[in-house]
């Protein structure tokens, strides 16, 4: 039996930060309402997404790049 670690830390990294954005929207955004309402929790959700878009944007722009290397270098 084999086993691709690649294929495993892959996986493990995803969900960790799956995890990490449900613990940061669920509690934190949750706190927020529990603390000052249901205003204050959507303006926090709202910056919670702002927040994360430039995270967003670099991931893509990494998976652009290696998706054009990889196809650059099947020849």
């Amino acid at each position: 039996m084999t086993r691709d670690l690649r294929r495993f830390a892959r996986q493990t990294n995803a969900r960790l930060a799956v995890g990490g954005l449900i613990l940061l929207f669920v509690v934190g955004d949750g706190l927020i309402y529990l603390f000052y309402g249901r205003s204050a929790a959507i303006f926090g959700f709202l910056c919670l997404i702002v927040g994360l878009l430039p995270l967003v944007l670099i991931w893509l722009v990494l998976w652009l790049v290696e998706a054009i290397t990889k196809r650059a270098n099947q020849d």
